[in-house]
């Protein structure tokens, strides 16, 4: 049935992509349909959000809260996302910035996906806390920190060649959290060659999830981490039409956050 508004569906992914989720910016965006409106909201939230830093954070750590804040875009441009507390600035240390990190986390700003290197259950008892990545709470304030205005994501500007799977993987990741109950991990293999995006557990399975941002079908990452590891469910997220082949399920990016009902029916 999906298949009937697979365009529709794509087109209103790309606006998701520029207005998320936060409730201000959709309100803005249904009432009146102007998207420098809503981006106007986003810069105001993102201003109270840096604002609220000096209002409630410890004023020792509140310079360190906003290097690591503004610096995510940043690091998740990067080819390998793994976070790395050097690009903050030269010779920065994992001590300096675990206070500031911990309570962006704690107050609910950013994510933190933590590394796993097997696929053992339970996933949750394998993480390697020092190996991890961080993403924001919206997409649509990833797109306003990063500065990518509408033009560029909803005609697919050449601009966001780079950026695309960064903020791919920005949105599935806040789908999963916000419409699931599961714990999302990323995995990586010990000489760091193949990484696939996330990795989580439904029930008794273990479930590698590769992000693609356009519908390009190649997953050699997956591959190797399914020869590796003889996973049963793999999926595969990208702009491709649901589709089940002899080792992978493809769930288009629209529906990823349904990714529990629709393996227990697949």
């Amino acid at each position: 049935m999906l298949k009937i508004f697979d365009t529709k569906l794509k087109e209103y992914l790309k606006l998701y992509y520029f207005i998320g989720g936060m409730p201000e910016a959709v309100n803005s965006y249904l009432q009146n349909k102007d998207l420098q409106e809503v981006r106007q909201i986003q810069n105001k939230l993102l201003s109270a959000y840096e604002q609220d830093f000096s209002k409630h954070a410890p004023n020792n750590i509140v310079p360190r809260i906003r290097q690591l804040w503004n610096n995510i875009p940043t690091q998740l441009a990067k080819e390998n996302k793994k976070f790395i507390y050097g690009l903050i600035k030269e010779g920065a240390r994992a001590k300096e910035y675990e206070i500031a990190l911990s309570w962006l986390i704690d107050c609910g700003l950013v994510y933190q996906v933590n590394r796993v290197n097997t696929s053992k259950n339970p996933l949750v008892a394998y993480q390697d806390f020092k190996a991890f990545k961080l993403y924001i709470l919206d997409v649509g304030l990833l797109c306003a920190m990063a500065g990518i205005d509408e033009k560029t994501i909803l005609e697919g500007n050449e601009l966001l060649i780079e950026f695309k799977g960064s903020l791919t993987e920005q949105y599935v990741l806040c789908q999963l959290k916000e419409c699931t109950n599961i714990n999302i991990f990323y995995w990586s293999s010990d000489t760091g060659i193949s990484e696939v995006d996330f990795i989580t557990q439904i029930g008794s399975n273990n479930i590698p999830i590769e992000v693609k941002a356009n519908e390009n079908l190649q997953a050699k990452s997956l591959k190797t981490f399914v020869e590796k590891y003889k996973t049963s469910i793999n999926v595969r997220t990208s702009m491709s039409n649901f589709r089940k082949e002899d080792w992978i399920i493809n769930i288009p990016l629209y529906s990823i956050g349904n990714i529990e009902e629709i393996i227990s029916i697949t």
